[in-house]
């Protein structure tokens, strides 16, 4: 119901008159006041200033109860009377007297909601777009135009993204080998080709599982490490102050990073086909009775410089995607602890979802072209 300010008197059901400062002790008895007259059947309350000379922000937030205390009650209290700086003060505050109606809530549609994802995409493609770039050019362009590169940083990035990830990779990749080995020989023991187990795991190691499951380890161990790093950074505005002081981001923290995974991921991958096809063999060796000359024949014929040449190609497209991805999701973050490690899971999840997705683009591409 809305509050009508008016320095006239007209008649009202009630009348009450105020001359002293509003104490809480006297708000309180006032705001009784008020609902037994209503209680009784008065359908308006009037408050008298006349005889109330000053007016501070508390007797007026008593008066803003009452007035609101009537609105509630179905009933109407209005304030007249007031005159000088009691009348000005009150129209300064005529806003909380009558506040507006809270607006209305909006529930986006379907196609509403669609837009904003495809919006929000767009806007993130062209930010890891820019992104790329930066890495790109100061990674392998600056250097070459004589603008430097921090060999130290980028040698200490491989030894925490390459040489500490060796005894994990490796072990992985050779239990998956034994795996493999395992399920193979089951269903070639029906055709008496238990040998071509040999074939099958150096072929599968080579071309996808080797790949695969390095850059899959690296994701979870590297990528989450650099978002981690970057968004702590952002958060406590290390990243504004190198910006402040000239320092170029992609330069100093991005491109060591590009540089070393390059490096470190292929060589991994690798190792990661070493260990998954000596899984195999030593399967192949204790438990199916071939020998080692005739087990390791057998791998040779089957492996072709094409399939190690697959796997090296796609462990360097690993690589992109992981500190791409790694090093948008920490340069994003705003906000504190929670948002950094939010920003990490979404930085794993990322990875491992493009690297299936860039495999099965590959798998499709050598399938059709070989």
């Amino acid at each position: 119901m809305k509050t009508k300010l008016s320095p006239e008197s007209p008649d009202h059901d009630v009348t009450i008159h105020i001359s002293e400062k509003i104490s809480d002790d006297r708000g309180a008895a006032l705001l009784v006041d008020i609902k037994q007259k209503i209680s009784l059947g008065n359908k308006e309350v009037l408050l008298d200033l006349k005889g109330l000379e000053e007016l501070d922000s508390r007797s007026c937030a008593w008066l803003i109860r009452a007035v609101r205390s009537g609105d509630r009650a179905g009933a109407r209290v209005s304030i007249v009377g007031a005159y000088g700086r009691v009348a000005e003060f009150l129209e300064l505050m005529r806003p909380n007297f009558n506040p507006s109606a809270p607006p209305p809530v909006h529930h986006e549609g379907l196609l509403e909601q669609l837009g904003g994802k495809v919006i929000d995409a767009w806007k993130e493609t062209r930010e890891i777009g820019n992104l790329i770039i930066d890495a790109i050019y100061w990674s392998f362009l600056a250097p070459a135009e004589g603008r430097g590169i921090r060999w130290k940083g980028v040698l200490d990035e491989i030894q925490q993204m390459g040489s500490s990830a060796i005894g994990i990779v490796c072990l992985i990749n050779f239990l998956l080998g034994v795996v493999i080995a395992m399920l193979s020989a089951v269903q070639l023991r029906l055709f008496g080709l238990q040998i071509l187990v040999a074939s099958g795991v150096v072929i599968g190691f080579a071309r996808e599982l080797a790949p695969i499951m390095t850059g899959i380890v690296v994701s979870a161990r590297t990528g989450a490490a650099i978002t981690a790093q970057l968004a702590t950074m952002q958060v406590s505005d290390e990243i504004d102050a190198m910006k402040g002081m000239g320092l170029s981001v992609a330069k100093f923290l991005i491109a060591p990073k590009v540089l070393a995974i390059m490096v470190s991921l292929p060589i991994l991958t690798m190792l990661g086909f070493i260990s998954g096809v000596a899984g195999g063999f030593m399967l192949g060796i204790t438990s199916m009775g071939f020998t080692f000359e005739r087990w390791w024949w057998q791998t040779l014929q089957a492996v072709k410089l094409g399939d190690i040449t697959q796997g090296f190609i796609k462990s360097i497209f690993f690589a992109m995607i992981i500190v791409v991805v790694g090093c948008h999701n920490g340069l994003r973050v705003s906000g504190g602890a929670d948002e950094v490690g939010r920003a990490t899971t979404r930085s794993v999840v990322m990875d491992i979802f493009l690297i299936i997705v860039a495999d099965m683009l590959f798998a499709t591409l050598f399938f059709f072209t070989t």
